[in-house]
């Protein structure tokens, strides 16, 4: 099982990177993507920590560690630069902070993150036919989230992306401890969502192809 959003401390999660690794271990997760809240002005002191933390533990044996981030409260403009940047930094996963109806995200960031071909854009609100379509072109998967608040659309996103065919994502956008959702009812938010146990297989199926990519 893979969990592809989390945060630790090093932004407003809770967790130390350590304490979240063995979490969702217990757990029974296979590999899961520390992906802390970052801008212009934090990315150059996250990225490489979490690069240096998540190679040492891959250097064991046990659950698999991606280093990631996502861009939050980024102006549309500069998305495209940052997810440059972060990557050039060593982030092996670029998550954007999609349009929630619970945040005040800037209009057009949806839009901007898909066009910046970012891996994973996170809880995208009532995102647009248009912008599902354009994820589907740009293969950026789009995420359903277990996280309060940020669900409440999950089922406008699922909606559109299986009528247009786009890739999806479930993820819990971990932040503390009561997060971490059980591997045995990860199937319930997909299928909460108006999805069929076959889409939860299928984006069971699309982490393992993005954790595959981010680990060679």
């Amino acid at each position: 099982m893979i969990d592809l959003h989390t945060h630790s401390l090093f932004s407003d999660g809770v967790l130390t990177p350590a304490e979240l690794a063995r979490r969702f271990a217990v757990e029974g997760y296979d590999a899961f993507a520390i992906t802390d809240h970052g801008d212009q002005s934090s990315i150059d002191l996250i990225i490489p920590r979490l690069v240096a933390f998540c190679e040492e533990v891959n250097r064991l044996d046990g659950i698999r560690l991606i280093p990631g981030i996502e861009l939050t409260h980024v102006r549309p403009e500069a998305l495209p630069a940052l997810v440059s940047r972060s990557r050039k930094l060593g982030a092996r996963l670029v998550v954007v902070h999609g349009e929630t109806i619970v945040e005040p995200v800037a209009p057009g960031t949806n839009r901007m993150a898909i066009e910046s071909s970012v891996d994973i854009l996170a809880h995208p609100g009532l995102i647009t036919e248009e912008e599902v379509l354009l994820a589907k072109k740009n293969s950026v998967y789009l995420e359903l989230t277990s996280r309060m608040g940020h669900s409440l659309t999950n089922g406008h996103v699922a909606k559109l992306a299986q009528r247009m065919q786009a890739p999806m994502i479930l993820n819990s956008d971990t932040h503390g401890r009561g997060d971490i959702w059980p591997v045995a009812r990860r199937h319930e938010i997909v299928v909460g969502a108006g999805l069929t146990e076959d889409d939860y297989h299928t984006m069971m199926k699309n982490a393992q192809s993005i954790t595959n990519r981010c680990l060679t």
